[in-house]
């Protein structure tokens, strides 16, 4: 299988961004109208200060019972996050992904945002490759018989 490159796999050339100080209501409200998971928080350079998703929705809002007008993206993102480039293979985002138990990456270009990947934008598709690849296999295997 050849090494697809994140920019390869990468399918929402968008990101979500929201200031420390927008409450976790924008943020969710952001998140339905776009459709994404994930909102990428920075202080409007477009460097990534934080990442809010919607397991820490969950996690560190709703669970314990915050209020959503009330608190901050600053009082619940994750950070300084792992990042990755656009260069980056999908394998070496799933690495990162699985040696630090998550779920999104963002991904940086010349130490701005430029997008956001989750496991989502490339399991499907590198599953797909590899049944392709064992069809192949097997093909071959039988012909060899």
């Amino acid at each position: 299988m050849p090494e697809r490159t994140i920019a390869q796999v990468m399918r929402y050339p968008f990101v979500v961004h929201l200031p420390p100080d927008a409450t976790v209501r924008q943020a969710a409200k952001e998140m339905a109208e776009k459709h994404v998971a994930a909102v990428i928080v920075t202080e409007g350079d477009n460097k990534v200060d934080g990442i809010f998703t919607e397991r820490d929705l969950i996690d560190r809002v709703a669970a314990p019972g915050r209020d959503m007008e009330a608190t901050t993206l600053a009082e619940v993102m994750t950070p300084r996050p792992v990042c990755i480039s656009p260069q980056h293979t999908v394998h070496q985002a799933m690495v990162e992904m699985g040696e630090n138990n998550l779920r999104h990456l963002p991904v940086i270009d010349g130490g701005r945002a430029v997008g956001v990947v989750s496991m989502r934008d490339f399991v499907g598709d590198e599953i797909a490759e590899l049944d392709h690849e064992r069809e192949f296999r097997q093909e071959i295997w039988e012909h060899a018989r």
